[in-house]
């Protein structure tokens, strides 16, 4: 029985939008997938931090959700910008009613449970541009889907993970921080950062929470174990 956790999969198994025009790091990934997910077992719990499928719709990503719903254990979804078919938890609950897939979950807007912890997420956000106001909006959003989800652990230790990195070299988002210090977040792992960027990432200890960077290329495609 373990937590497992990975992010930025992006398959592209019903549509033409491979990674592998990236470069070495992400060859023949969907092969590496499939082999890694393979450790799996009925107990075992796997988080997706976000750009799961390239799919448009959950009609595009249906073949993405069956390759995961094929391996064993329960899947937790958080959302990332690349997710295109994001939907209502209650929409993606009966499509995967429908197409018979029996593992995958949401998480937003609220907690799941493994063993003594809090499993906790979100997308998160950061200004990669400008600070237009609409992203002011978003933000501010993310913050309380953050809230909501923090909110719902009760008094269990509290596993989070975001689509987007909270803090790396030369930024940082201090309402997010914030959120998770407030919270006594014991550990945080978020992905999006890719290719020469991955440089960039910050990992350890910061204030009470432990950060760690878990996109799929940067980890070879190998889920992180986070806990037993």
């Amino acid at each position: 029985m373990a937590l497992y956790a990975i992010g930025d999969l992006h398959l592209s198994l019903s549509c033409d939008k491979s990674m592998e025009v990236f470069g070495p790091a992400w060859e023949n990934y969907t092969a590496r997938i499939e082999e890694a997910l393979g450790i799996l077992t009925e107990e075992d719990t796997l988080v997706l931090a976000g750009d799961t499928s390239w799919g448009m719709t959950l009609e595009e990503a249906e073949a993405d959700f069956k390759f995961l719903d094929r391996f064993p254990g329960r899947k937790l979804l958080v959302k990332g910008n690349h997710d295109y078919w994001w939907c209502t938890a209650a929409k993606f609950t009966r499509f995967c009613e429908e197409k018979g897939l029996r593992t995958l979950e949401l998480l937003h807007n609220n907690c799941a449970f493994y063993g003594d912890y809090a499993v906790c997420g979100t997308r998160g956000w950061f200004w990669e541009e400008d600070k237009k106001a609409h992203n002011v909006k978003v933000l501010n959003r993310e913050v309380m889907r953050l809230e909501t989800s923090l909110q719902a652990a009760g008094e269990k230790p509290i596993l989070c993970f975001l689509h987007y990195p909270p803090v790396y070299q030369g930024y940082e988002c201090p309402e997010i921080l914030a959120t998770l210090k407030k919270y006594r977040v014991e550990h945080c792992c978020y992905g999006h950062l890719h290719g020469a960027v991955i440089r960039r990432r910050f990992e350890g200890k910061r204030d009470e929470t432990d950060f760690s960077l878990i996109s799929g290329d940067y980890l070879g495609f190998i889920p992180k174990k986070i806990c037993e």
